[in-house]
């Protein structure tokens, strides 16, 4: 791909953010009565359940402050980011200081998860809301609430467990990697050089004890020292969240100038896509089992949107950082994939759940799980990269 190539998807990328995803959340999504988001809307952005997703309170904040704080500082970007703020701290908080993972339109809460998630996802969109707002509140409340969140992290007893620890101590993937890019957008916007101390163990771990070079695999799920499981639960990749973790690392291999990590983390993106790419008919399968055994998920061939904006933006910078062209040749096929499966040329945005043959399998363009989140922070983040490219 030439320079001139570069440049053009580089606009091509502004112009589906700006003028395609960010107008139908801004028209379809905020919630002009009650505030916050809404974030259940069918193809042509009209809302079928008006249950708020808590994840999107906070993942929306981040995603119009960041906007707000690196593109332009538009007035209804930072008004959108306020309405998802305000409705977090008002409603989605219990009386514990832990979070809800749904409420009611009005902020009755409704469901309460185990994990963590909404919190994290909290986090990240007060700290991004501070600097778009100057309320240094926001900022005051992120560190509240990473301050717990580590706490749980530290002292996993203190949450109910998935499986009888008594029985069979396992941990996931999802966590020391939601941390680490909590912790690296909470540094942004927070000096203190914990942070970097924090970041370092949680990059650490996911190598240490997650990624299994010899089998070319960063695994979902282990025993609490590394150890391999047997079971279709320690065999489990998700290729989407392997891509993801990739550039988290990627990204703080950069903030450390730590080559070795940078290429641990190529390394991983590499196995990922190498695993996860579906030779049949293109695009990325959800879950592999990586001795090619039968997969417990039953959507496990499924191609859904956000592992394709994830290594949109992971190959981007892959190539940012060795110029080696493989991962632009990489880049060009998600891409093409992306585009011209997911992409809905009538009504905007994405679909998010493919058939394993690429075919639509709901035309949904919003849900509790999917909002105003993967999809613009690929295109914001690819746009802003190739902006250095050039």
């Amino acid at each position: 791909m030439s320079a001139d190539n570069l440049q053009t998807l580089k606009e091509y990328y502004r112009q589906f953010l700006l003028d395609n995803v960010i107008p139908f959340w801004l028209a379809n999504g905020i919630d002009r009565e009650y505030g916050g988001i809404l974030t259940c809307l069918d193809r042509q952005g009209r809302v079928y359940n008006t249950d708020k997703s808590v994840w999107f309170q906070g993942r929306a904040c981040w995603s119009f402050s960041r906007l707000y704080n690196t593109v332009d500082r538009r007035p209804e970007w930072l008004e959108a980011a306020k309405s998802a703020y305000q409705f977090l701290v008002n409603h989605c908080f219990d009386s514990d200081g832990r979070m809800f993972f749904t409420v009611t339109r009005d902020g009755r809460p409704l469901q309460k998860r185990r994990y963590y998630y909404s919190e994290t996802f909290a986090i990240i969109g007060l700290a991004e809301y501070a600097r778009a707002s100057g309320d240094q509140h926001a900022l005051e409340k992120a560190r509240q609430v990473y301050e717990m969140v580590l706490d749980f992290y530290r002292n996993p007893w203190k949450l109910p467990a998935k499986i009888n620890p008594a029985t069979r101590v396992t941990k996931a993937l999802a966590v020391p990697m939601i941390l680490l890019a909590t912790t690296q957008t909470l540094r942004e916007h927070d000096p203190d050089p914990k942070y970097d101390t924090y970041a370092h163990e949680f990059a650490t771990t996911i190598l240490k004890d997650f990624f299994k070079p010899d089998e070319k695999a960063l695994l979902e799920n282990v025993g609490p020292h590394g150890e391999r499981l047997d079971s279709p639960q320690g065999r489990c990749v998700n290729p989407g969240h392997s891509i993801e973790t990739a550039w988290f690392l990627m990204h703080e291999g950069v903030h450390r100038h730590d080559d070795e990590l940078i290429q641990k983390a190529l390394m991983i993106l590499e196995y990922s896509l190498e695993l996860g790419w579906d030779e049949t008919y293109g695009g990325l399968l959800y879950f592999v089992d990586i001795e090619g055994k039968p997969p417990e998920q039953l959507e496990w061939d499924m191609k859904l949107w956000w592992p394709h904006t994830e290594a949109l933006y992971a190959l981007l910078l892959a190539y940012h950082l060795t110029k080696d062209s493989r991962y632009l040749t990489w880049h060009e096929k998600v891409h093409d994939y992306s585009f011209s499966h997911f992409s809905d040329s009538e009504w905007g945005e994405w679909y998010g759940y493919l058939h394993r043959d690429g075919t639509v399998s709901n035309t949904l363009k919003g849900s509790i799980w999917k909002g105003p989140f993967h999809l613009p922070r690929a295109l914001l983040f690819c746009w802003q990269l190739l902006e250095k490219m050039k």
